[in-house]
């Protein structure tokens, strides 16, 4: 089975709908993918799930689908979304210094892909 890390950086609506869309494409494929929420894309957090917000369905199905593996704690922290991820009942990640490592998804088969 083909496995991918979708570290996300940016904080962009117009990338991150890229994310989700390849994260639901690739579900469907049969392949694993998870979505990690790093640097500026953790500010997303509380807009995600406003009904009113463009990618609000798009992140309920991967959410539903549990494509999302969590999110950075220290940068969730640093940029103020740590109340927000709780709330949603989104795992954080901080294994190398408060931030997800990398080599871990190496170390378990996957490809990376930076966004």
């Amino acid at each position: 089975m083909k496995k991918f890390a979708l570290f996300v950086f940016n904080g962009d609506p117009m990338c991150f709908i890229h994310v989700l869309l390849n994260a639901l494409d690739m579900d469907k494929k049969g392949w694993q993918p998870r979505i990690i929420l790093e640097g500026a894309s953790v500010k997303l957090i509380p807009e995600l799930v406003k009904a009113e917000n463009p990618l609000n369905k798009l992140w309920t199905k991967v959410v539903d689908r549990n494509l999302v593996e969590g999110v950075c704690k220290a940068c969730s922290n640093k940029l103020g979304t740590l109340e927000d991820a709780k709330e949603q009942g989104l795992t954080f990640l901080g294994d190398m210094s408060g931030h997800p490592s990398m080599s871990q998804y190496l170390e378990n088969d996957f490809e990376i892909i930076t966004f």
